[in-house]
């Protein structure tokens, strides 16, 4: 099941494509969260503090904690796939 998910994902081809898909496939809240958790990573790599990025996320420290772990022991594909701007 989820090669099918992942190959629906890469047939996107906008960021309206996404959009899209992400609203008929999640919930609101559930974009939102990894919306959140994204945001929270790409903070962590520019080197925010904890406090800082609850701060501007409104993100959990429990959920920080996981986006911090997968950011430094993870894949890498926070590292690889976070818009660099």
């Amino acid at each position: 099941m989820t090669k099918v998910l992942y190959e629906t994902l890469l047939n996107c081809r906008t960021e309206e494509d996404l959009a899209a898909l992400l609203a008929d496939l999640c919930t609101y809240q559930e974009v939102e969260q990894m919306a959140q958790r994204a945001a929270a990573a790409k903070l962590l790599i520019e080197g925010k503090t904890y406090a800082e990025i609850i701060a501007q996320t409104d993100i959990s420290s429990a959920t920080l904690s996981r986006v911090s772990r997968a950011v430094r022991h993870g894949s890498g594909a926070y590292s690889r796939f976070l818009p660099k701007d």
